[in-house]
């Protein structure tokens, strides 16, 4: 399994090769000199070079403008001492990994004046080998302006990632607790007082079954009523907490419009693929209040509802011919859609209200897909 992994490099493709190569590529220059001096000077530099770079990975703060010059001077040397550029490409990959924004520029210019200055040095001079290279040249001189951005804005945009997953957890996790301490409330609220209800009824008919049979006989049907309307109330909570489907929903929205006399106009489905629980409850919640609110204030004859699911968000439309809606006045007060906002922007989503022909309310919110299990790619 290890000899696999070594081979193929999963994960890394043939980038480690290549560095590999690079690595090995200045001894191919400096034994093109005649000069044992020369040779020695080259190895010395060689080795210098990998070690600083070792050195400018690991440190932070000022220590990096030292390594980083070091650098530079020892690729600016073997350039013109020996026409060996390619520690620019080095260079370039280092400079993308700095964090800090201003050593990010500060190095970068440098650099790349360190580099045109020995490429120009050594084309003014005319240097045969070095002219033979060009092409390659071209494109590490290339590689020292674009690889360094290119490398920056990948590690940026993976940090960004990172802090949008931890923040999208913390959120699943704060609405997991608000959940929580929901249920913890409506148990209390519900089930607490019924059962101490039921408590105290069954005490006293205990205590009248043979003074006062009749009243304990009273009692005891209040403590079965109490208990139905417990069940009921703890069945409440169960289909609460399963959540609501738009499916499900739409059908609830179709019979309030009906009952009202207004037409219903759309699918008669909806075809909804591959949305979270949580989203659909959310975007649930927000189509009962909006057709609530058009039953309630729209005086409208038709509505029209329309669902689109886009690569990028969903958007629900409902469109009433009533009266129409003053945004100023009538949003914040006791139409709904104050509420509809609020969810919405628990999400991210937005809502969007337009006076044309009546009343046109935008549900949007954007596509977080759930996740795939193993059992539903089968």
């Amino acid at each position: 399994m290890r000899l696999k992994q070594w081979i193929a490099q999963k994960g890394s493709g043939i980038a480690p090769y290549i560095w590999v190569l690079f690595s090995i590529l200045p001894f191919y220059f400096i034994f093109q000199s005649s000069s044992t001096v020369e040779i020695i000077v080259g190895i010395v530099l060689t080795g210098l070079f990998f070690l600083n770079l070792r050195f400018a990975f690991i440190s932070q703060g000022w220590p990096v403008y030292l390594w980083t010059i070091i650098l530079i001077a020892i690729s600016t040397t073997m350039t013109i001492l020996f026409q060996f550029i390619y520690f620019a490409f080095y260079i370039a990959y280092y400079n993308g990994n700095i964090k800090n924004k201003i050593a990010f520029l500060t190095v970068y210019i440098v650099h790349l004046i360190a580099v045109t200055f020995s490429i120009n040095y050594n084309v003014i001079l005319g240097d045969e080998l070095f002219l033979t290279q060009i092409p390659f040249i071209v494109i590490i001189f290339i590689s020292a302006i674009l690889l360094p951005f290119n490398i920056y804005n990948k590690k940026k945009q993976g940090l960004l990632e990172a802090e949008l997953e931890y923040a999208n957890k913390r959120i699943a996790e704060l609405v997991k607790q608000e959940e929580r301490q929901r249920i913890a409330r409506d148990l209390h609220d519900t089930l607490g007082q019924k059962l101490s209800l039921i408590g105290l009824k069954s005490d006293l008919a205990r205590k009248l079954i043979y003074s006062d049979p009749e009243k304990a006989r009273e009692e005891l049907k209040d403590v079965q009523q109490t208990a139905r309307t417990a069940l009921n109330e703890v069945r409440k909570m169960v289909s609460q907490m399963r959540g609501i489907r738009l499916k499900e929903e739409m059908i609830r929205v179709k019979q309030i419009l009906k009952a009202a006399e207004i037409t219903y106009i759309g699918e008669e489905e909806l075809n909804v693929k591959n949305l979270s629980l949580f989203i659909e409850n959310i975007l649930s919640m927000c189509l009962k209040e909006a057709v609530t609110n058009v039953v309630k204030h729209s005086q409208a004859t038709a509505c029209q509802i329309s669902f689109e699911q886009t690569p990028t968000e969903i958007r629900i439309m409902i469109h009433d011919n009533g009266v129409g809606i003053d945004q100023d006045k009538d949003v914040g007060k006791g139409s709904g859609l104050l509420g509809i906002k609020e969810r919405l922007e628990f999400v991210n989503g937005r809502l969007e209200i337009e006076n044309r022909n009546g009343t046109m309310i935008r549900l949007r919110i954007p596509k977080v897909e759930k996740p795939v299990t193993k059992e539903e790619r089968r």
